[in-house]
Parts: C-alpha cells; structure tokens; sequence
C-alpha cells in the first residue's frame, strides 16, 4: 500500500467501515442490492419500478437525474426534476435512493434530495468534486474509472475520506481492454485484493461491466462469490424503450430470478442476502423463495 493512502487502508482502521444508510448497513454480514433504471425518464416509470423492487424486497433504489452522455445528442437526464421524483420515490417506498453528481457545484442540490451520492467512473478523478464530497456527510458511492489501477482507484477514496468523509462504498464496474464479447471487461480479481487492502466496502456493478442483460446474473453470482458486500443492477419496466442503457437492464421477471438465486447462493460464503422486512412483523416483504441455482438469464 502506497504510502500516501494512509486513511483508506487496513493498517489506518481496526476491522471493516460499515456504511449505513437508512436502516441498511453496507460492507455487514449482509449482501445489499441497489437497484432500479439507468435513468429517471418520467414520474411514472419510476414509481412503478420503486413499487416492484420494494415488493421484491430491495433496499436501496437507483436511478440517475444527471446523466454524463458519450454523445451530447443522447438523453441527458430530468436533471432537478429527477431528483424530484426519486424523492417522491423514496416516500412511496421506503428505499433510501442512489444517485450521480457530476461536478462540485451539484453537490448541494443533489444532497438536498440523495441519499447516497454517486460518482460515476468518468468523475473518479474529478478531484475538486471529491474533496467537496469529503466535506458532506452523506454516504459517497465512488466508481472505478475506465482504465484506473488500484492506487489510483484508493487515491480517490483517500480524497474523500481527507475531507472527513469516512463513508464510502467502492464499486467496480468494469474497465477498458482489448476484448470485445462485452461492453467492459468485469474486473473481479479485484475484490478479494481490494478486501486485502482497504477496510471499505466494496460492491460491483455488473450491469455496466457486461453491457447484456444476459450476463448481469452469472457475473452477480460471480461478484458475491469473490466477496463483494453488494450488486448495484439495473432494472427497467420496459428496458427496450429505455432512454438509456436498455441491453444491459434486467426484466422484472430476471431481478426475481436472481433474488432468488442469491438467497441459495449467500449462505455458501457465509452471508445472506438484505431483504426488507415489515417492521410489524418481522417477516421478509418479498414473496420470492429459495431455489435451484440458475444463472441463465
């Protein structure tokens, strides 16, 4: 471990960072599932998403209001009136939500309505970004960059804990390389390694790291597997007209299947999967049981 990471790192910290957010607790004894669309397209697009998912039992909604574009012609997000309705969302629910920043003068805005504030792989970098996420004391889901090594992914946690923001969730979703049967290539090797050297958690994307919604069950199972405390997925009501990232989105009937997959495979590592409860009851709100392992998607 380099020696200018001196906060990020396991020698900084006796035992694990336990990120909460609402009642869920990342990088604990239990696998966490941030799901929902690439982006807030309409208000009731996504109320029906937010509703399916918290039936299912997922804790925590994704979906973005400002959305980064490879092409400046491609739909840009709601922008505020997204974080409107992920708001609205959040009080249907219950499901704390996710969402991405994308420079230091949003930050307040998206705070005001974020749960958890989200940057994306093309901000890793984005260093005055991060040191004005250092300054907040909202939870920081930091992406992986494109082609970043591991130091420089950690150098960027270390921006944000230096500001004195311990809470941050490390993601990998995938880099740039030479082959081409995926969107990116899903690093996983990375997880156990990064388990070896930092005391944050560490969850994976594997809906941007494959780009093909066929893949996004195998390579979840293969994540939990590794070690990764979470999956951050993309699920859509109608992902053939999504507006945005619609291949590598999930059917509703694909997130069930792997919910259930996921119960069967946690206890094999010795986790289990965070599902809602009733807080009347105590019982699981989701209605999905265990089932043979099926990774095909």
């Amino acid at each position: 471990m380099p020696g200018d990471l001196k906060l990020v790192s396991c020698q900084s910290k006796k035992g694990k960072t336990f990120v909460r957010v609402g009642k869920t607790i990342i990088g604990g004894e239990r696998i966490v599932l941030i799901a929902g669309p690439c982006a807030v397209e309409n208000r009731p697009m996504l109320l029906e998403i937010a509703g399916r998912l918290h039936a299912m039992g997922v804790p925590l909604l994704r979906g973005g209001a400002f959305k980064p574009r490879t092409s400046p012609y491609s739909f840009q997000g709601l922008r505020q009136e997204g974080l409107r309705i992920l708001a609205e969302a959040r009080e249907q629910s219950g499901m704390p939500v996710v969402t991405e920043v994308l420079s230091p003068d949003q930050v307040p805005l998206v705070a005001e309505y974020a749960d958890v504030l989200q940057i994306g792989a093309r901000n890793m970098q984005n260093f005055e970004l991060l040191k004005a996420l250092g300054e907040t004391r909202k939870p920081v889901l930091l992406k992986r960059s494109l082609a970043a090594t591991i130091e420089e992914f950690l150098g960027a946690a270390e921006y944000v804990l230096a500001g004195g923001n311990d809470q941050v969730i490390l993601c990998e979703r995938g880099i740039r390389t030479f082959s081409n049967h995926s969107r990116f290539t899903l690093d996983l090797s990375l997880i156990p390694v990064l388990r070896e050297m930092t005391h944050l958690p560490v969850i994976v994307d594997p809906s941007h790291g494959t780009g093909n919604r066929r893949h996004v069950g195998p390579m979840s199972l293969a994540a939990i597997a590794a070690g990764a405390d979470g999956l951050m997925i993309e699920v859509h009501a109608d992902p053939e007209k999504a507006l945005s990232d619609g291949p590598q989105s999930l059917y509703f009937e694909q997130m069930e299947r792997l919910i259930r997959d996921l119960q069967v495979l946690s206890p094999v590592v010795g986790r289990r999967l965070q599902l809602e409860y009733d807080s009347s009851t105590g019982v699981e709100t989701t209605k999905t049981t265990p089932l043979n392992v099926d990774i095909s998607m």
